[in-house]
Order: structure tokens, then C-alpha cells, then sequence
């Protein structure tokens, strides 16, 4: 299966980059998956109503971004909890492409949500990303789904170094693990019914 984990920080080094290293460690242990990284530290798609996303002209980063998006089976959102919701580059992203010409991008898809957090935060951004991305799934007509199982990252940078290398309590080793089993779950059998139909 082809996995897009996108940390949508802006900020070098963040919790979301240190999270979504870790997943493609645990999602590359069987051999049975590629997966592609892509981080919003170079993010520049513009602004709702400061200009447009053009297929046929994106900047580097847009290209990463888009490219690994539309290659993925499955995409997993890391998303930072910034005074309790997603980081406005988050939904702007989404609302720049959520339109026609990006419609490929909701199509026969799985995506999941995962919210980082320092603290005891994460849940807010993951619920309300899910929310609009099931929003334009519908709005667009397109054949996708949300996992409903999200992910609450507690403490991440007490959990893991820079590296995206485990360093911290086993229950949170465990519920990522169960976090992944349940997403893989979901997007294996979507990904299957879409194959055959």
C-alpha cells in the first residue's frame, strides 16, 4: 500500500515530523508498505482569497505535496493543536484543494487524523480536519473515507527524540501501534472493495 504521512507544521523539527517518523518506522517494519513524508516547513499555498493553486504551475513544494497525496492509497494528517484546533496552513490546504481540478485527491482514498500536542492536546485539530475533509469528500461526489479512529498525541516530544525514535512511556507506544493496526485495517479492506469494484 502506497502511505502519504504529512506533518502539517510549518516549524522545522516539530512534534508532527517527530510523529510521522515515527509511524514510518512502524509502517515499514514488514516490507509491505512505501511510504512518503512530506512536511509543511516549506509550505506556501497561498490564502483563501489571496490567490488560487494552478495545476499546471505549483511551486516545489505544492508539487511534493500533491504528487505524494494523489500516488497514496492511504493519508494520514499529523496536525498540531494550535490554541485548540488544526494550524491555519492545515484547512487552508484543504481548502485549496478541494476544488475540481485537485478532485483526484479525494478520490478512492483513505485518510486518517492524528492531533499533536506537548501537553494533553491533539484531539481538536484531528476531529475538526476530519470533519472537512469528509465535507469536500461529499461536496466533490468523490469515493473516499475517513478512518474514524483518530489519534491523540500527549506529550509527543516526551515520547519521541527529533528522530522520530521511541524514547518515552509504553502505553504510548502502544496505543500508536493500535492507532496503525485499526487505519492499515480500515484502509485494507477499503482498498480492497475499491479493487474490485
Amino acid at each position: 500500500m502506497h502511505i502519504a504521512l504529512i506533518a502539517t507544521s510549518s516549524r522545522p523539527n516539530s512534534n508532527s515530523l517527530r510523529f510521522v517518523k515515527y509511524l514510518s518506522q512502524l509502517l515499514t517494519e514488514s516490507n509491505q508498505h512505501t511510504v512518503q513524508i512530506v512536511t509543511y516547513e516549506h509550505y506556501d499555498i497561498p490564502f483563501v482569497g489571496q490567490g488560487n493553486l494552478n495545476p499546471a504551475a505549483l511551486t516545489p513544494f505544492q508539487q511534493e505535496l500533491t504528487t505524494a497525496w494523489a500516488a497514496a492509497d492511504l493519508i494520514v494528517f499529523a496536525l498540531p493543536e494550535y490554541n485548540w484546533t488544526a494550524p491555519a496552513q492545515a484547512t487552508n490546504a484543504i481548502h485549496q484543494l478541494g476544488t475540481p481540478a485537485f478532485k483526484h485527491l479525494f478520490t478512492d482514498k483513505v485518510f486518517a487524523m492524528a492531533g499533536i500536542s506537548n501537553g494533553r492536546g491533539g484531539r481538536q485539530p484531528a476531529l475538526d480536519m476530519g470533519t472537512v475533509v469528509n465535507k469536500l469528500i461529499s461536496f466533490t461526489n468523490s469515493y473516499s473515507i475517513v478512518s474514524p479512529k483518530l489519534y491523540e498525541s500527549h506529550e509527543t516530544d516526551k515520547n519521541l527524540d527529533v528522530d522520530g525514535q521511541f524514547i518515552g512511556h509504553e502505553v504510548y507506544e502502544r496505543t500508536v501501534r493500535s492507532f496503525v493496526d485499526y487505519t492499515l485495517t480500515v484502509a485494507q479492506r477499503w482498498v480492497a472493495t475499491e479493487q474490485t469494484a
